[in-house]
């Protein structure tokens, strides 16, 4: 083992998530982006797409202040990602140009995790007395796959042909017996 095997498996799916969220916001039709579902009388108005995808850049600079948090000495270029627009309408390109921004960083932050780390508590707003690196990077990583099938039921109701492919990464088919 070298150590460094949990946050190997960690990134990779964090990699993966991210990746297939960049999909799913390629295939957004600009002229979609007012486009929101319809809710029932008496609910709050959902999120348009536009929306959403800024949403979804949230969702993801999320790792990145979790992983500074952890090396702020050896990450303290994350600071300028905080200049970054999130939570705003926000074009496909412009989105998927700075989720790659993102995706660079994180890989950063991981490449100075060790498995070891993965259990040292880091404090946040809500837990001063510091929740473990772990925890928060699948805190992060929860949020962001409910917010990709959040994109991807919305491209459904909207009328995009999507399908599981386009929101999972397949691993290959099982053997059969």
């Amino acid at each position: 083992m070298s150590g460094r095997d949990n946050v190997n498996s960690l990134e990779n799916k964090v990699s993966e998530t991210i990746e297939r969220t960049d999909h799913l916001v390629e295939l957004i039709p600009v002229e979609h982006l007012t486009w929101r579902p319809e809710l029932p009388n008496g609910q709050p108005t959902a999120s348009d797409l536009g929306h959403l995808v800024g949403h979804l850049l949230d969702c993801v600079a999320g790792f990145c202040a979790a992983l500074y948090a952890a090396y702020p000495s050896e990450l303290s270029g994350f600071v300028s990602l905080q200049s970054l627009p999130v939570n705003h309408a926000c074009l496909p390109e412009e989105a998927r140009k700075q989720m790659k921004i993102y995706a660079d960083h994180i890989h950063r932050g991981f490449q100075q995790s060790t498995d070891a780390d993965l259990a040292r508590r880091i404090p946040t707003v809500f837990v001063p007395e510091g929740e473990t690196l772990l925890s928060l990077l699948l805190g992060n990583l929860e949020h962001l796959i409910n917010h990709k099938y959040q994109l991807f039921f919305y491209l459904k109701l909207a009328g995009v042909a999507v399908n599981s492919e386009d929101i999972y990464a397949w691993r290959g088919v099982l053997p059969k017996g």
